[in-house]
C-alpha cells in the first residue's frame, strides 16, 4: 500500500468499554476452544509430576501455552498435540500478545501519552490564534494567516469533525476535537491568553453561542464572527464580538462593484489576501510618524486611521497630525513572487516593504 493511498473511515458507533468487552469476550472465546481441543486429546499430554491429565492439569497447561512457551512439566507427546499446539496455539498465543498491547496502548498509554502531549502545548499557549470551526471559511482563514507569516504552532482549530481537524494539524497547528461552545473547551485551549479567536462554526447560532462563551471567559478578548445572515450581525455584535463578517454581503459588494468597472472586484480581492500584488495592512503608528500627515508614511499608502476607536478618512482634517495610539490602516506591497521579481534590465533597486 502506498503513501498515498486513500482510506475511507467511519466515527465507530460503540464506546470504548463495549469494544473493551468484545476483546476480552474474544479471549475468553480462545481459552475455551483451546482447552477443550485440550482435553479431548488429552492422551496426548503427559504430567511429568505424576503421570495423570486432570482437567486442571489441561487449563494449567492451555494458560501457560498461549500465554508463555510452557514450563515442561506438562509436555504434547503425539504428532497430532503437536502440530495442533504449533499451527494453532502459537498463533493464538500472538494474537493474545497483540490484543494485550493494543489494549493497554488505547485504553492506558495512548490517554496517558495525550494527557502530557496536552499538558504541554498549553504550557506554550500564549499570545496564539483559535480558529473555532474549520469549514470553507476557518480553513481559508488558517491558510492566510500562515500566508501572511503567522507560525502554525500559535494556531489552534477547535472542531468536532476528525476528518477537518486532520487537514489543520498537516499545517502545523494544535487541534481540539471538541464543542466550541463549552466553557470547558475553550478553558482547555487557554481562550484567556489568545491574541484573537476567530469563529465560523457554519451556523450563525452556533456562532454566536461561542462567541458569548468566550466572551465570559475572556473580556477583554478580540473576537472575530462570521455570520450569514444580516440580522444576525447587531446580535453578534451584542454577544461581544469585536469584529462581525457577512461572506454574503461581502459577495454582494464584490457583485456591486463589478458593475461599476470590470477591475474593482478583482482589486477589492487583491487587498483582502497575501496572494495578490498589494494588501491591507494595520499596525500602531511609530514614534517617528507622530505629529505628521498620514499621507507622509513610508511603508505603504494610508487610507484610514483608527483614533480612540474612530475611524478616520485619509481625507480628513485629523489625518493632518498622527497621534500616539492611532491605529493606521495601509495599503502595502505584498512581497515579489519569483515572476514579479525585477530583472537586472529593470527596476533593479527595488526593495520590498517590511510586513507590519
Amino acid at each position: 500500500m502506498g503513501p498515498d493511498m486513500l482510506t475511507l473511515r467511519r466515527k465507530p458507533r460503540t464506546s470504548a468499554w463495549i469494544q473493551l468487552g468484545w476483546r476480552v469476550g474474544l479471549v475468553i472465546g480462545l481459552l475455551v476452544f483451546v482447552i477443550a481441543v485440550h482435553w479431548l486429546e488429552r492422551d496426548g499430554l503427559r504430567d511429568n509430576l505424576d503421570g495423570h491429565v486432570s482437567f486442571s492439569d489441561v487449563i494449567y497447561f492451555t494458560m501457560v501455552s498461549v500465554t508463555t512457551t510452557g514450563y515442561g512439566d506438562v509436555v504434547p507427546i503425539t504428532a497430532g498435540t503437536r502440530i495442533f499446539d504449533a499451527l494453532v496455539v502459537t498463533p493464538i498465543r500472538i494474537f493474545f500478545i497483540l490484543i494485550f498491547l493494543g489494549t493497554a496502548y488505547q485504553f492506558v498509554l495512548r490517554r496517558t501519552w495525550d494527557r502530557w502531549l496536552m499538558a504541554r502545548i498549553q504550557n506554550r499557549l500564549r499570545d496564539h490564534v483559535v480558529v473555532a470551526g474549520y469549514g470553507t471559511s476557518g480553513s481559508e482563514a488558517v491558510s492566510e494567516l500562515i500566508a501572511r507569516g503567522t507560525d502554525p504552532s500559535c494556531i489552534v482549530v477547535i472542531d468536532p469533525d476528525a476528518e477537518a481537524l486532520e487537514s489543520a494539524e498537516s499545517l502545523g497547528c494544535a487541534v481540539m476535537q471538541a464543542d466550541a461552545t463549552r466553557d470547558k473547551t475553550l478553558e482547555a485551549v487557554r481562550i484567556v491568553e489568545a491574541r484573537v479567536l476567530m469563529i465560523s462554526a457554519g451556523r450563525d447560532d452556533t456562532s454566536i453561542l461561542i462567541c458569548l462563551t468566550a466572551r465570559h471567559l475572556a473580556p477583554n478578548l478580540r473576537i472575530s464572527v462570521a455570520v450569514r445572515a444580516e440580522d444576525n450581525e447587531l446580535l453578534a455584535r451584542q454577544a461581544g464580538a469585536t469584529t462581525v463578517i457577512n461572506p454574503v454581503s461581502f459577495t454582494g459588494l464584490l457583485l456591486a462593484g463589478s458593475a461599476h468597472g470590470p477591475n474593482i472586484s478583482d482589486y477589492i480581492a487583491d487587498l483582502a489576501s497575501t496572494h495578490g500584488r498589494v494588501r491591507l495592512s494595520e499596525r500602531e503608528a511609530r514614534p517617528e510618524e507622530l505629529g505628521k500627515p498620514l499621507a507622509s508614511i513610508a511603508t505603504g499608502m494610508g487610507v484610514r486611521v483608527y483614533r480612540d476607536g474612530q475611524p478616520i478618512g485619509f481625507w480628513e482634517r485629523e489625518c493632518e497630525t498622527l497621534k500616539a495610539g492611532d491605529r493606521i490602516i495601509e495599503i502595502v506591497p505584498s512581497l515579489p513572487r519569483e515572476a514579479d521579481l525585477p530583472t537586472a534590465a529593470g527596476h533593479a533597486n527595488f526593495t520590498a516593504p517590511s510586513r507590519d
